[in-house]
């Protein structure tokens, strides 16, 4: 890494990045304000009763001390103190009952609007965006990162006003009692401030660590569950409880080796109260003795030093409780760090600019000298000077060895990436004067990775078309080649797919994304190599359907990488490291194009020798 040459500037802080975070703060409390803003009058209330108790505790202490054996001693009175004292303890319980519950509501409330954020942000982000974090990550941020941000809010909540105010309050006490007495204070409380500052500043890169331990964990678990046939096909069981026991190690010693600085925290504020009180003790039980033996007025009584010590466990209490939101704001750092990540990244495609009355009005596809790459910062790019036109209801085929970016291609269609250099048109118009909504309605993609949803098959598909009737979803799935193998279900239409449709085979995998995109009618329709796992017949069966008059007017572009799957289309591409090597029918290509050739001979060999 380049060194920072002397006098460089630091990089300012974005202009309003508070206002921001305050804004959005204000945005995840949503519908449980009300209870954050009464919580701090149920502590305050719930404050003044527990510094009355010790109070009480002194008054019943000195009643029974000075009375005890005399003529002046009233059984009533000392019961009227003591169920004073009762009183007020039953008041705290309630009070604090209900400060407990506005809290919870709040914060939990708080986290769920938070995660409900996190995730809408992630669904406005653009492909290159998502690209940037891992899965893994993501689902870190989501469930760990904000599960801790929730609960430095419940902290935070739940004592907001009630330490500063005790701690004020019981100090001021303790001194009106005895000043000499107090000066322990002196010491006690900076050496809380040094242990906490201290334990927190060396917590905050241990946390770090352990929520990046935290990521690959994530990442390794997701992709063993969803990998796990692929597991049980290799007899790879053992190998992958190796890699989770190593991962899953990892995360253990990460976290013990941070929460391990987090427990001295308790024990070493305990020994400096429990020092305290024996300081008071002492000093006040020989201040007692030593007064009334010598007749000093204004003596320090019994209750008196009953009173304080009950303040010092106040005082310390407190000032922990209030110290240990700091340190609880040092450890989230990394947490709030990590989410706000999240919500700072900016769409690196949007669609502010589009039209929202513009429509796709027919399938014309063009590409107007196109070049692109995923990073600016990369030397080559992946497409380069691309230009091709394609008419409406043309039926076009893409071939083209692996990495030489097909995928690429058509993704700039539906404008999941843009282009870097040159402009893509569909129905006339370009692709950044549409609305997302309107361009990506107008153009059907079948992704090479199929993907189904927990639900039903009849879900599955519908979600192509959220209005679709169960007559055009059964449609659909014909012209899929779908339906017989779903009446074969036990439940038919309404069968349970399972997380990610793993009770269906990978070719049914794809014939149910083929028809969840033919039941929307899209002007354009993209296949990406969605075929690869049927049958020939199957494959050539829905080739046909491609052919008849309810496909006539959809734009057509398959991308193959059997030479049977595009040889009856219109034209046929042939892509060579981001550029088109040749185009043309499937006979042309033979005698003008060596890849397309190449291909077809190894094909056909391939075909002959089985």
């Amino acid at each position: 890494m380049a060194k920072k040459e002397k006098g460089t500037p630091k990089p300012k802080r974005k202009k309003g990045a508070f206002k921001r975070g305050a804004a959005m703060f204000w945005s995840f409390l949503k519908g449980y304000r009300i209870l954050t803003f009464l919580t701090p009058f149920t502590i305050l209330l719930d404050v003044f009763i527990e510094l009355k108790l010790p109070e009480i505790m002194g008054d019943v202490t000195d009643y029974i001390m000075y009375n005890a054996g005399t003529a002046s001693f009233v059984r009533h009175d000392l019961n009227m103190l003591l169920l004073k004292m009762l009183g007020y303890t039953l008041m705290t319980l309630v009070v604090g009952y209900c400060t407990a519950r506005f809290v919870a509501i709040a914060s939990m409330g708080f986290g769920a609007n938070m995660r409900s954020a996190i995730f809408n942000k992630v669904q406005d982000l653009s492909f290159d965006n998502i690209d940037r974090f891992k899965i893994g990550s993501l689902i870190t941020r989501t469930v760990s990162d904000t599960s801790r941000i929730q609960s430095l809010f419940s902290t935070t909540l739940s004592v907001f006003l009630k330490g500063p105010i005790m701690l004020g309050y019981a100090l001021w006490k303790s001194i009106r009692i005895s000043a000499d007495m107090s000066k322990m204070f002196y010491y006690a409380v900076p050496a809380i401030v040094v242990v906490l500052s201290a334990l927190g500043a060396m917590a905050v890169p241990l946390f770090k660590q352990m929520l990046g331990k935290m990521d690959t964990f994530n990442g390794t678990l997701r992709g063993n569950i969803s990998g796990i046939r692929v597991v049980k096909a290799f007899v790879r069981e053992d190998y992958e409880r190796d890699r989770f026991e190593t991962v899953n190690t990892d995360v253990a010693k990460a976290n013990i080796k941070a929460q391990s600085l987090i427990i001295y925290i308790s024990p070493a504020i305990v020994f400096i109260m429990y020092a305290c009180m024996i300081f008071a003790l002492r000093r006040g039980s020989t201040t007692i003795i030593y007064d009334h033996l010598n007749g000093v007025q204004g003596a320090l009584t019994y209750g008196q030093l009953t009173e304080f010590t009950a303040y010092i466990s106040q005082v310390l209490s407190s000032l922990m409780v209030v110290l240990m939101v700091f340190v609880s704001m040092v450890v989230a750092r990394a947490s709030i760090t990590r989410v706000a990540e999240i919500f700072r990244e900016e769409p690196t495609i949007n669609d502010n600019d589009g039209d929202p009355g513009l429509t796709v009005r027919d399938g014309s596809i063009r590409f107007d000298h196109v070049s692109f790459k995923y990073s600016p910062e990369a030397e080559e790019n992946i497409l380069t000077d691309i230009s091709l036109s394609v008419e409406s209801g043309e039926m076009l085929g893409i071939i083209g060895a692996t990495g030489s970016a097909k995928t690429t291609l058509v993704n700039l269609i539906p404008r999941l990436y843009d282009v870097t250099e040159g402009a893509v048109y569909v129905g006339g118009e370009n692709v950044k004067n549409y609305k997302f909504k309107n361009l990506r309605d107008g153009v059907s993609v079948v992704l090479q990775q199929t993907m189904l949803f927990s639900g039903t098959i009849k879900e599955n598909i519908r979600w192509g078309d959220p209005d679709a009737t169960d007559e055009q979803i059964e449609e659909a799935a014909r012209a899929a080649q779908a339906h017989d193998f779903i009446l074969e279900k036990e439940n038919g239409y309404d069968t349970e797919l399972g997380q990610g449709g793993n009770t269906v085979s990978g070719g049914q995998r794809q014939r149910l994304c083929l028809a969840r995109a033919f039941v929307k009618k899209p002007k354009v329709l993209i296949l990406d190599d969605t075929t690869s796992a049927v049958d020939t017949e199957t494959d050539a069966k829905i080739r046909a359907v491609l052919r008849t008059e309810a496909f006539r007017g959809i734009t057509k572009i398959i991308i193959a990488q059997r030479i049977t799957s595009i040889m009856d289309a219109d034209r046929i591409i042939v892509m060579d490291n981001g550029t088109i090597s040749g185009m043309g029918t499937h006979e042309e290509l033979l005698k003008t194009n060596e890849i397309y050739h190449e291909i077809f001979v190894s094909q056909q060999e391939g075909v002959l020798a089985q």
